[in-house]
């Protein structure tokens, strides 16, 4: 069809609109290729400015003969001035219309002998045209920056909207506690997989709860939130105990030296913290129709830095656990990135007296 249309279209459009083009495709595959460092795709675009270079060259030519014509020669080999033929094309036409019938009686004036076609204006069609591909090359050229995308790459995965939900009564007694909901937000950030030193993932899936620690009879509230991909898994949770960290580095230690191998105690965003690690739990659970579930066993190692509520620590922690299901895990660099960026989004207790 674009074939068709190029070859019926006169000259002097269908040059400028070959230059547009090409002109326009050139510079475009050529700032894709440096960009990209492609030089197929940089091959191709000095093939379309070198067409483009043909065409300038034919128009400027067409230009040159149109103002300045030259001799022709006839087809017996005689010499004939351009100007004597165009002056000769012109009364033939003119004699022509002069023997046609006249028209009847009210369609009009008949155009007298001297009367001539008038010619259609070619620069106003080579302007008209470079303007309107011109305009469509620009529109192609910025569609890609200001449309919404079209393709079907994997978009990170969004919370589960739990913010509706009723809380624990344990929430309603701890001075402003946080909920699943506000964890997921802060941990689901867009730059969370560069941090953990995957830039090229996606989050899979993401949720935040809104629960109580386990062996407290509901009083004590504990929200988490995590964030799978996949070669990692993160988990934020916020525990809101009287467990202070400097406690909780006894318990490590009184735990034996299986515990204390791996446990590191620091200081981030000017609070007590501890880095330690612990195998997850890994169970099994069967919907067949005997209903049979796997026994819990061990799972992949995890690391976790736990970080006090506050500078005093007077109690509670922020914990960021991160694991992977090939059991590697990152340096602990990527932990301490992650709690300096996403702890102070974290809607927080003040410090008190």
């Amino acid at each position: 069809m674009l074939g068709l249309l190029l070859r019926v279209l006169p000259f002097w459009v269908r040059e400028p609109l070959l230059i547009v083009i090409g002109s326009v495709l050139g510079l475009r595959i050529m700032y894709l290729a440096v960009h990209d460092r492609d030089w197929v795709a940089a091959g191709l675009g000095v093939v379309f400015l070198v067409f483009t270079g043909i065409r300038v060259r034919a128009v400027v030519r067409a230009l040159r003969a149109r103002r300045n014509p030259g001799p022709v020669a006839s087809g017996d080999g005689a010499v004939v001035d351009g100007a004597a033929i165009d002056a000769a094309a012109q009364a033939a036409q003119s004699q022509a219309g002069a023997t046609q019938a006249r028209p009847q009686a009210g369609t009009g004036p008949r155009p007298g002998p001297g009367t001539q076609e008038k010619e259609p204006n070619v620069w106003g069609q080579a302007v008209a045209a470079v303007a309107l591909f011109g305009a469509l090359g620009a529109a192609l050229w910025v569609a890609p920056h200001v449309l919404p995308s079209a393709d079907n790459t994997q978009r990170p995965a969004s919370c589960s909207g739990t913010e509706h939900e009723e809380l624990p009564k344990a929430y309603k007694k701890t001075p402003r506690p946080v909920t699943g909901d506000e964890l997921c937000k802060a941990l689901n950030r867009p730059d969370l997989a560069r941090l953990l030193g995957t830039p090229g993932e996606s989050a899979n899936s993401a949720s935040g709860t809104s629960n109580t620690a386990a062996l407290t009879d509901g009083k004590v509230a504990e929200p988490e939130a995590e964030v799978a991909f996949d070669t990692y898994t993160v988990k934020l949770s916020a525990t809101y105990n009287e467990l202070s960290i400097a406690q909780y580095v006894k318990l490590i230690k009184i735990a034996g030296d299986e515990g204390k191998k791996d446990m590191r105690t620091l200081t981030v965003l000017g609070r007590p913290a501890v880095l330690s690690s612990d195998h997850t739990m890994k169970f099994e659970i069967n919907l067949g129709s005997d209903h049979n579930s796997g026994p819990v066993e061990e799972g992949p190692l995890a690391r976790t830095l736990s970080v006090a509520l506050d500078r005093k620590d007077r109690g509670g922690s922020y914990d960021i656990t991160v694991w992977s299901t090939s059991g590697a895990l990152p340096d602990d660099k990527v932990l301490l990135h992650i709690a300096e960026k996403v702890l102070p989004t974290i809607p927080e207790r003040s410090d008190g007296p």
